[in-house]
């Protein structure tokens, strides 16, 4: 039997990628004690590996829910990235997060602002057009209410 490439990229695949890094843990592999590193810098590292090849071979999303979803290539780092941004004293204020110049300056430091980066590179128009559940979200005050909100979501679809 002949399995070919797969030519379109979805959430699927990171959520294949998270289970993965799971079972690795669970298999004392990797060490749970290491979870923050282990999604900061090695899930992190597979989101650049997923960003080129989606941008060099100009994969489609696969599922995609159009403007209405919350994007079509990535949603688990929005979740660990809200999560990275709740706190007192947020570097970002929930309402900033879609300008571009922004999500340039801190998407080394935090995830969330590296998915919105991403977004802005690969979409044209202005982001309430494209990304408009996400633009719905610069409404909500609290990085914590978003965070809960995104894990509602996930778990819906």
């Amino acid at each position: 039997m002949h399995v070919g490439l797969h030519p379109f990229a979805s959430t699927g695949h990171e959520a294949r990628f998270a289970t993965f890094l799971c079972a690795l843990m669970k298999v004392r592999a990797l060490k749970e004690d290491d979870a923050v590193d282990i999604a900061l810098k090695i899930f992190v590292k597979y989101l650049d590996v997923a960003r080129n090849v989606q941008v060099t071979y100009r994969q489609e999303p696969a599922g995609s829910h159009g403007v209405w979803g919350l994007d079509d290539y990535q949603f688990i780092p929005f979740i660990w990235g809200s999560a990275q941004l709740m706190g007192p004293d947020p570097p970002v204020k929930t309402s900033d997060f879609s300008d571009p110049q922004l999500a340039r300056t801190f998407s080394d430091e935090y995830m969330f602002l590296a998915c919105i980066k991403y977004i802005n590179e690969v979409k044209k128009g202005p982001f309430f057009e494209h990304s408009n559940t996400l633009w719905g979200m610069t409404d909500v005050p609290e990085w914590s209410k978003i965070n809960s909100g995104l894990i509602k979501m996930y778990k819906a679809e």
